[in-house]
């Protein structure tokens, strides 16, 4: 993360965490509004994913089919 902002969390991290990139891919989002999701509401995979279904962003066809066996 290029990022020159800086926070400190509040709170503990809950589940497991994202790292941008993941987070960025999953959600097909631009380095941009990826990057400020994630410093303002940190790494939590489960409060990042809360957020993306409140804000009715569907994960990308990829992640979704990615534990799937090939035919």
């Amino acid at each position: 993360m290029d990022s020159q902002r800086t926070f400190q969390r509040r709170r503990p991290v809950r589940g497991a965490p994202y790292s941008l990139a993941e987070f960025q891919k999953k959600y097909r989002l631009d380095r941009g509004t990826a990057e400020d999701l994630f410093l303002r509401f940190g790494p939590s995979a489960i409060e990042l994913d809360l957020l993306m279904k409140a804000k009715r962003r569907a994960p990308s066809f990829d992640e979704l089919t990615k534990d799937m066996p090939h035919r």
